[in-house]
């Protein structure tokens, strides 16, 4: 990361980005399955995202949908603002509403990344999260397949979702982690992975900032939102929402503390 990045900014696979971020899984239907039945409003939730409240980090995965998401914001923001950052994740499937399964095989990712390359519209994703390491595959071959998709330039940074310390650990031996996103909220208040990520100067992205709303406390999102960006400024949330009062509310929220 930058070690003076502006104000109100941070460096994510290099490049410097709001370090308020917009997180997409709620621009999906019930069970984070299909669209919303308000296509519209999610498409422009997602403009005035980074049109009016100038949030340049925008996250989403394959699974949201899924796929549909990545569409949406191909739609919505496409030919994309160059200082604007799209990461993406992969590894998981979807059977159903609700139901998540971890899936790391080799080709299955490869397939992953070239559909997200078509659905986003890019020649590169610049921030590609393994979303969950499948305990059923040797995480070497996991990394290892992120890693040559790299090489082929299908990928710019690598990063992990919901990461413990020693897995970390194994996979930074062979790959540069360029960031790690795992669930930090006032609720939920300690992951090691915090200062490991502190100490190591790699971005550390919450998702779940606002505990799926809950963290609001009587409407107000200032509180928790402040909270998480006060641990240091390697942290950057991706607070999430369909609603456009409520992305007024958190981008005002976040301005309003000079995070923004």
């Amino acid at each position: 990361m930058s070690s003076t990045p502006p104000a109100g900014t941070m460096t994510i696979a290099g490049k410097t980005v709001s370090r308020l971020g917009f997180g997409t899984m709620r621009l999906t239907g019930p069970g984070t399955w299909g669209d919303l039945d308000d296509r519209d409003q999610a498409l422009s939730v997602l403009r005035q995202a980074v049109h009016t409240y100038g949030i340049t980090h925008i996250d989403t995965a394959d699974a949201y949908g899924p796929h549909t998401v990545e569409h949406l914001i191909k739609d919505a923001l496409h030919p994309y603002p160059e200082d604007v950052l799209i990461a993406t994740k992969v590894g998981m499937v979807r059977p159903a509403p609700n139901m998540w399964a971890p899936h790391g095989h080799p080709m299955y990712l490869r397939s992953c990344v070239e559909s997200s390359l078509r659905r986003l519209g890019v020649e590169r994703l610049e921030l590609c999260y393994l979303h969950r390491i499948d305990m059923e595959v040797p995480v070497a071959d996991q990394i290892g397949t992120l890693q040559a998709l790299q090489d082929e330039g299908k990928i710019g940074h690598i990063g992990l979702s919901k990461i413990a310390p020693e897995d970390f650990h194994r996979v930074a031996k062979e790959v540069t982690v360029a960031a790690v996103q795992n669930v930090l909220n006032i609720h939920d208040r300690y992951d090691p992975m915090l200062e490991l990520c502190r100490d190591q100067d790699i971005p550390f992205v919450p998702y779940r900032p606002l505990d799926a709303g809950s963290a609001a406390l009587d409407g107000n999102v200032s509180a928790p939102l402040s909270w998480l960006l006060q641990l240091g400024p390697h942290v950057a949330p991706i607070p999430g929402t369909s609603n456009p009062q409520h992305l007024a509310d958190i981008a005002n929220a976040v301005a309003d503390g000079g995070w923004l």
